[in-house]
């Protein structure tokens, strides 16, 4: 049913589960998620961030784990409590080939890492598959990000 579902409404590359990189905050992401399994601050390009791990039964149905990152830089200055980027690690066949282009449709650019594929969206989402290239191993969800002239996707 969920798939059905994915297919039917294509998700916006860079959101998943209500989380938007450059808009959503530290409490919609409580909200929604409960307080994390843990909290890390640290300065990033002399900025106070904040990461969030949520795993085990903290992480979100269907996730081995999830990490979420705080503070971005917008035009009207910085906002330490909005998402920057999050991550996703999703259990075996939760997410494969099928779901991500039926979710979010065709990639933008298709590259390598190592052995596995990688899809590249420019709405902000990045998906790393395993070395077959049928399960999504991450996914990775950022605010729009240029896509460089270079391959093509398939």
């Amino acid at each position: 049913m969920l798939a059905l579902a994915v297919a039917i409404v294509p998700a916006a590359a860079s959101e998943w589960a209500t989380i938007v990189p450059g808009t959503t905050t530290m409490d919609a992401v409580r909200a929604q998620h409960g307080g994390p399994t843990r909290a890390e601050t640290q300065k990033t390009d002399n900025y106070d961030t904040t990461t969030w791990l949520y795993e085990g039964a903290q992480a979100p149905v269907g996730m081995r784990r999830m990490v979420v990152d705080f503070g971005i830089l917008h035009a009207g200055g910085y906002r330490r409590e909005i998402v920057r980027s999050f991550r996703i690690e999703p259990k075996p066949g939760v997410f494969h080939r099928r779901i991500v282009l039926s979710g979010w449709g065709a990639p933008d650019r298709v590259g390598k890492q190592g052995d596995a594929e990688v899809f590249y969206y420019a709405d902000g989402l990045v998906v790393i598959f395993d070395k077959e290239g049928l399960q999504a191993q991450l996914l990775v969800f950022t605010p729009p990000q240029p896509i460089e002239p270079g391959t093509p996707s398939r």
